[in-house]
């Protein structure tokens, strides 16, 4: 997802001169050289001082610039958190925070590396919009709603060529889900590029003759609660997956609709047990070690629909 969010930062640039990068000694694959290479008066690397950049970004803010901090997810949320509440969102300033590397996606780095409490961080913050794209395409329109937004907006994205769900003419809308497989025994909501997990766990269970309902939350903030409660007269069984702590995460939004408007549903969560990541390797492989994995998934919801 990072070449996409670059490449559509890029054309964001070409014809706004107030959108500037800033980032932190990512070292993303030379994305960083790419953006400088076509805009250099208006890229910045702050080096390894996450902190320092988040200010930095909301003084530009301040003057009318729309900057865009790029960096790894896990510094960008946790290292400069009070940055980001007290500079930007208390002030609701329009700064577009990009968190790359979300969920176990740097799974060869092990845990101080994964990013699978930002949701429950962030969604705190009063102000600020936070997008959770699942693939390429989305990320790339995740960078468009962004710049429309004005008011402080965090992006949290994959790094390991997510497989794309959706068609050239795709485009996302705030506070929206996107319905990625349609179906009648149970609703399954997704977020983040997890995705590809959850898919081939669905298309398993449709061939034993249970079809699962595949949400896409593209939106983690402003959430589409309507959606919920209309599909709590649809279905009995609500499951969620997430590359992230259920305590706080996608789990947790889903859980607090329903104790909220007393729908008569049984929500069955996939994620993090209140637990880091366990193992070191691709990303494929800390899934399945973590039970994330579409063989995994597959049996959790066939057991929990028997």
């Amino acid at each position: 997802m990072n070449s996409a969010f670059i490449g559509a930062l890029m054309e964001l640039a070409e014809k706004d001169t107030r959108v500037l990068y800033l980032t932190a000694d990512s070292g993303e694959g030379g994305l960083d050289k790419v953006f400088r290479m076509n805009f250099a008066d208006r890229s910045y690397d702050l080096g390894i001082a996450e902190q320092n950049m988040v200010a930095a970004a909301a003084g530009l803010a301040c003057t009318g610039k729309i900057p865009f901090v790029f960096t790894a997810a896990p510094f960008l949320v946790y290292r400069a958190f009070e940055f980001i509440r007290n500079d930007i969102c208390m002030q609701n300033l329009n700064v577009k925070l990009i968190g790359s590397g979300s969920g176990i996606s740097v799974g060869s780095l092990g845990p101080t590396h994964h990013t699978t409490e930002d949701a429950a961080v962030l969604r705190s913050l009063p102000n600020l919009v936070i997008l959770s794209p699942a693939t390429p395409k989305q990320a790339a329109e995740c960078v468009e709603l962004a710049y429309r937004h004005t008011g402080p907006v965090y992006i949290r994205i994959g790094m390991n060529k997510e497989k794309e769900f959706f068609g050239d003419g795709y485009k996302m809308e705030l506070s929206k889900n996107d319905v990625v497989r349609s179906g009648t025994d149970a609703v399954f909501y997704v977020t983040g590029s997890i995705l590809e997990e959850a898919t081939e766990a669905a298309e398993r269970l449709s061939e034993e003759g249970i079809e699962l309902e595949v949400v896409n939350v593209g939106t983690i903030k402003p959430f589409e609660t309507d959606s919920v409660i209309q599909n709590a007269g649809r279905f009995k069984n609500f499951f969620t997956l997430e590359e992230h702590n259920i305590t706080g995460g996608l789990a947790s939004m889903i859980a607090e609709i329903i104790a909220r408007n007393g729908l008569s549903v049984r929500l069955c969560p996939i994620g993090l047990e209140d637990t880091f990541a366990k193992g070191y390797g691709t990303q494929k492989s800390v899934r399945k070690e973590n039970a994330l994995d579409a063989e995994s998934v597959y049996k959790r919801i066939k057991e929990a629909l028997a």
